[in-house]
Formats: structure tokens, C-alpha cells, sequence
């Protein structure tokens, strides 16, 4: 069975979550599953522009995880869900710490705010980084309107944190250093 691209239910400004009940698409449900999924596809984009075989794969794991959280959100919280929805787990959390803190091993202690760019791997990944920080927060807004998994917000906070320390990393193995903030002397 095919689905169609278009379906023409969404022409009036309304959609439906996971469960059936429309809602506008200006909902807060559907602005953090659609900032979830503009995040998914700048992880895309950073993983092509990417060379670090270590990097790829969990940044591909992220994906996956990203669209576990996008499905989550789609979610009414008061219906039940027509279809299986898997969860995130703890460990989720822990391999990005994990891999945050086998990058951090090579990485000069930071003394100072640094400013995005250097390369333009370096800035996409500090552009995913902010937009996974927006994605945090519209989580946070909806949470306080209506359940959302604590895990979720948990791993969005962490993921924004992996992203930081990789586009340090990634500086670092491309010999790039990092560009220091000067705040003027006024």
C-alpha cells in the first residue's frame, strides 16, 4: 500500500495528531514535533558534511532517536495511540554523555565563550545545536500545558550539549581552532 503525498486535510490550517483529534497547526504539540524534525534534518545534513567515522553512526542514531521523540509529541495524551510508539530509554541519554566524554578527552579545557564557525561543518553543527536548544524549549512550553516524557526533554537537553562538544571535536580534527568571543572594553 502507497501513501499519498498529499491529502488535501490540511488546506484549512488543521491536522491530526496521533489518535485522531485535529488541531491547529499552529499548536505548540505541532510546533515541537515539527522543530524536532527540522532538527532531524540539519542532523542530515551535518552527517554528510561530516568525515569522522565515529560521528556518522551516532549522529545516525540520533536521527532515529529524533523521530522516536517526533512520534512521541504527534501523540494525543489523552487517546489512546492507533499504532505501537517506541520510547526512549536511559541509555539513549547515556551514550551521548558517553560519547561527549570520549570526545572531551582530546579537547583543550575551554576558557572562554567561543563563537560559532571556523568551517562550515563546524557552523551547520552549531546551527543544529540552536535549533535543538528551540526544539528544548518548545517542549518545556508544551510540558507545561500537557504531558510530555521527561526523557524527552532530558535527551534534547543532552543532545544540544553532544552537538557543542562535536563541533568542538570536529574543529579539532580538522585543525581548526576555536574562535574566542572578545567582548569589548567599554
Amino acid at each position: 500500500m502507497a501513501f499519498r503525498i498529499y491529502t488535501k486535510t490540511g488546506d484549512k490550517g488543521k491536522t491530526s495528531l496521533i489518535g485522531g483529534t485535529k488541531v491547529s497547526k499552529s499548536h505548540l504539540r505541532i510546533e515541537s514535533y515539527g522543530t524536532v524534525d527540522e532538527l532531524n534534518a540539519h542532523i542530515g545534513l551535518c552527517k554528510d558534511l561530516l568525515k569522522d567515522a565515529t560521528a556518522v553512526p551516532v549522529l545516525q542514531d540520533i536521527q532515529n532517536k529524533l523521530f522516536i521523540i517526533g512520534a512521541a509529541l504527534a501523540c494525543d495524551p489523552d487517546k489512546p495511540a492507533k499504532l505501537t510508539v517506541p520510547h526512549l530509554q536511559e541509555s539513549d541519554c547515556g551514550l551521548l554523555e558517553k560519547e561527549i566524554d570520549q570526545m572531551d578527552t582530546t579537547l583543550e579545557p575551554m576558557k572562554y565563550f567561543i563563537l560559532p564557525g571556523g568551517d562550515v561543518a563546524i557552523s551547520q553543527l552549531h546551527i543544529a545545536r540552536c535549533i535543538c536548544r528551540r526544539a528544548e524549549r518548545c517542549c518545556v512550553r508544551l510540558e507545561e500545558a500537557s504531558p510530555v516524557a521527561p526523557l524527552i526533554i532530558q535527551y534534547l537537553n543532552r543532545l544540544s550539549d553532544y552537538l557543542f562538544v562535536l563541533a568542538r571535536y570536529t574543529g579539532h580534527l580538522l585543525k581548526v581552532a576555536d574562535i574566542p568571543w572578545k567582548p569589548r572594553k567599554d
